[in-house]
């Protein structure tokens, strides 16, 4: 099947899953099990096949995201009703007044992006978020876009996260020299999505929330836990992932001090020690019994079940583009382009994150294709890094694990998500690559 035929399946499944959406109202995990069969049968998948395809799609989110998602719902439990979210939101509110929320709140996003992975930052930030915006009395996304914006940008361009070290190994990039200019790239970025977008985006005060995540009333000052624990709990994966980062160049990758350090450091290690220690310090030393912690836990685990299957479901058009090989088809086209190889290797990466809906994939997957570009124009390996970072970052359609993280955690319309998550996402990622092209003209 030529590429061109095989894209224009995939657009078909596509549409089929947008009309499915917003005209028949179908659930999210129907119209996406719907598009993804449609797509596998369009491009070829053997019928013997699908079944597998749907299975290896599901279970491939399900498995990394499951338990991330499970303790960062926990987590975010214990910290909005034990007060500490209010500590925080109190404490940032006072520091840095209404004027400079964005400012804080971006700086925040782009320290949880670089130090965990997304989504433990995403669902530890947001209840933070909500409960700041109801104190300052100001529209909840004005403050979630900012704050996303960090996150975003942190976790795609700078290590330790898995895409950014991927492409400093592939490119033999100068560590120093990523950090170095990804603060110049991210910089321009961070203002453009996260100071203006929020000001100048329409309807913006008036987007309906329908969430799990809101904010709670407000407790005794008297009886919150202090700034320093109500910080330091979701710190711990920070903390955890840093300190193993830093250990396996120290220690050699084959110590035991380093395979410590990795199992502690890994998501799922780092979320669950985070997450005993929210239940001891916010709830048990805190006096609640064991049935209402149990209860409290099983109230988190029950309202982000929607969540947790909508995104997983999402892996199923994800694993039909990759197991019929239309991402690679597509690729090969672009890589024809004639622009800047810099333009290049971000465009070849988009198509690969909207293909596929994942960064990390989109921006490994294409650091084997572009790498040759590097010796044959003569380009800095850390631009060329920074420039598929900002490609694996780019606007994302429904059946992307962030886009569907976004809009089912706020209960938001696909349009709402679409103007908010969409747009500060294109917008994140085209000035990065600009400044990146920008950074060229004075090497």
């Amino acid at each position: 099947m030529s590429p061109f035929l095989s894209l224009f399946w995939v657009l078909a499944g596509i549409a089929l899953l947008v009309v499915l959406n917003i005209k028949y109202k179908f659930h999210n995990i129907f119209s996406l099990l719907i598009a993804g069969i449609f797509v596998a049968v369009a491009v070829g998948i053997p019928l013997d096949k699908i079944v597998s395809t749907v299975q290896q799609g599901i279970g491939s989110i399900m498995g990394h995201l499951a338990l991330i998602i499970i303790f960062g719902a926990i987590i975010g439990k214990f910290m909005t009703e034990s007060g500490a979210s209010q500590q925080i939101a109190d404490t940032v509110i006072r520091h840095c007044g209404t004027r400079f929320l964005s400012v804080g709140l971006i700086f925040i996003g782009v320290i949880f992006g670089i130090a965990m992975f997304y989504e433990v930052a995403f669902l530890i930030a947001m209840p933070l978020v909500m409960n700041i915006a109801k104190k300052a009395n100001i529209p909840y996304m004005k403050l979630v876009i900012p704050t996303v914006v960090g996150a975003t940008m942190g976790h795609s361009l700078f290590p330790p996260q898995p895409g950014p070290v991927a492409l400093i190994s592939a490119f033999g990039a100068d560590i120093v020299q990523v950090y170095f200019y990804g603060v110049l790239v991210i910089i321009p970025a961070l203002f453009c999505a996260g100071i203006l977008l929020p000001k100048l985006l329409p309807g913006i005060n008036n987007i309906p929330l329908n969430s799990m995540i809101k904010p709670i009333e407000e407790l005794d000052t008297h009886n919150l836990p202090s700034f320093r624990t109500s910080i330091m709990i979701p710190l711990i994966p920070a903390v955890l992932m840093i300190l193993a980062s830093v250990i396996k160049p120290l220690a050699g990758k084959d110590s035991e001090l380093t395979h410590i350090c990795e199992l502690l450091g890994s998501a799922e290690i780092s979320m669950l020690l985070a997450t005993c220690a929210a239940i001891w310090v916010l709830g048990v030393k805190r006096g609640l019994t064991s049935e209402a912690i149990t209860k409290k836990v099983s109230v988190a685990i029950a309202q982000i079940a929607n969540v947790l299957f909508v995104i997983s479901a999402g892996g199923i058009l994800k694993q039909v583009i990759i197991d019929s090989d239309v991402g690679d088809s597509i690729v090969h086209v672009m890589s024809h382009v004639p622009f800047s190889p810099f333009i290049i290797a971000w465009l070849i990466t988009a198509v690969i994150r909207i293909l596929t809906g994942q960064g990390a994939v989109a921006a490994i997957t294409s650091a084997g294709i572009v790498a040759p570009m590097i010796g044959a124009f003569n380009l800095n390996p850390a631009l060329m890094a920074l420039a598929v970072a900002c490609g694996s970052n780019t606007i994302t359609l429904m059946y992307d694990g962030g886009f569907l993280l976004f809009k089912e955690t706020f209960g938001i319309s696909m349009k709402d998500t679409f103007k908010t998550w969409g747009l500060l996402e294109l917008i994140n990622s085209v000035v990065g690559l600009s400044m990146v092209i920008l950074i060229s003209y004075f090497l």
